[in-house]
């Protein structure tokens, strides 16, 4: 196949995030965002990497088919028209999977269905995804679309893993059971940090630390993970910038008899009201800091909560691994705050971890190991590339070929 060019599709509820990348070198051409879609004031700012000059304009756009015309008009006015012969597929971040997908697929209408169908597990994001991907198929008929899951890295769980221990029955018949998210990322970072270690990633055991306004850890074995700390939804596991992470499931229970909440003001509390913002009103780890380095009891208290989940589930995830070769902090806190990783491993040295002050300290977009010389394990900042990632396995499918020609 002679197209070589993947068009990347990130659609949220109010939002399109997008990407027009060149798979012969793995090179972006173009990058934007289209957001407050629906809205009077929406915007779009695209930027043509060939020139690096930006446009930005704002107005109404009402719904995502205008959204993804816009795109395709600025890509148009580029010579990265969405009717190029150069594009060989449109891959779309979807972000549940549930069990039925467990790699990238081409999408037809079987697929929509199940999509659509897990609806329910995932009700702010699946409508989001399918409307950007029916859009792009009226768009673009003719065209392979691929949907690339969010849950897809962490089917190898073993049931052991993903199960709670809840009644089978009830479990299988509402499908609930751990899935996991930010999957293209710990997909993607455990590769980078095998190769950072100059291994392959079936030598490796990685703990991946995406932490990011939403957070989650993963166990990589073998380049396969085998243990997440989000589940269900991507509500479980880490505190993080708005949500709350693990907690005793009878506190719902208590604030519905006791605090007569409902069932959407407990969601809301718990999505939107809890992790860091909940804890001292702010869910930017850099004022954060700023708080905290001026005295601010509050905003030690919530940095000093973030801290002790973080090591907790590094601790967990060394036992599930029995041995690990590297820690990967990844995403925009994880690749940025350089507290968050000194404190996270601090008083771990009979782990085998550490990091140097120096090296820590030192802000760089390259992956780059930030433990003393000599370290029993490992300790990395991986910035992640969930765009790249989707757009691999996006060609890989439908251009395998090219792929090996690449490879060779």
């Amino acid at each position: 196949m002679s197209s070589s060019r993947v068009l990347v599709l990130n659609s949220g509820s109010s939002s399109v995030k997008y990407q027009l990348l060149d798979m012969r070198d793995s090179s972006r051409l173009a990058v934007g965002l289209v957001e407050r879609i629906g809205e009077e004031t929406s915007r779009l700012k695209h930027t043509p990497l060939t020139t690096g000059a930006s446009r930005e304009w704002t107005g109404p756009i009402a719904d995502h088919e205008a959204a993804l015309k816009a795109v395709a008009d600025e890509l148009a006015k580029d010579g990265l028209g969405l009717d190029s012969a150069e594009l060989a597929a449109i891959g779309h971040r979807v972000v549940h999977g549930g069990k039925s997908f467990t790699e990238p697929t081409v999408i037809d209408d079987t697929v929509l269905a199940e999509i659509e169908r897990l609806i329910p597990v995932a009700p702010l994001h699946n409508p989001a995804n399918l409307t950007g991907i029916r859009t792009a198929q009226a768009l673009r008929p003719d065209l392979p679309q691929v949907a690339v899951f969010d849950t897809a890295f962490h089917t190898t769980m073993p049931e052991s893993a993903a199960r709670y221990a809840i009644d089978v029955k009830t479990a299988d018949e509402h499908r609930i059971r751990r899935y996991g998210f930010h999957g293209t990322s710990h997909a993607y970072v455990s590769r980078a940090t095998a190769k950072l270690l100059g291994k392959a990633p079936e030598e490796v055991n990685v703990i991946v630390l995406h932490l990011g306004n939403g957070a989650s850890a993963s166990a990589v074995r073998g380049g396969r993970c085998v243990e997440t700390s989000m589940g269900l939804t991507p509500l479980e596991g880490l505190v993080m910038g708005t949500r709350s992470g693990d907690m005793d499931p009878a506190v719902i229970f208590h604030l519905m008899r006791v605090g007569k909440m409902s069932t959407d003001e407990i969601d809301t509390l718990l999505n939107k009201k809890s992790g860091l913002i909940g804890l001292c009103g702010d869910n930017d780890m850099r004022e954060i800091r700023r708080r905290v380095d001026a005295g601010d009891e509050q905003a030690q208290l919530a940095f000093d909560i973030y801290i002790h989940r973080l090591k907790k589930y590094i601790g967990a995830y060394y036992a599930v691994l029995g041995r690990v070769d590297a820690i990967a902090f990844t995403a925009g806190v994880g690749e940025n705050a350089a507290p968050v990783r000194e404190a996270a491993v601090a008083g771990l040295e009979e782990l085998g971890l550490g990091v140097d002050g120096e090296l820590n300290a030192i802000r760089s977009d390259e992956p780059r190991l930030i433990s003393p010389a000599h370290a029993r394990v490992a300790v990395a900042v991986v910035p992640t590339d969930e765009e790249l990632e989707i757009a691999t396995q996006t060609y890989a499918l439908v251009a395998p070929d090219a792929l090996v020609e690449k490879s060779n």
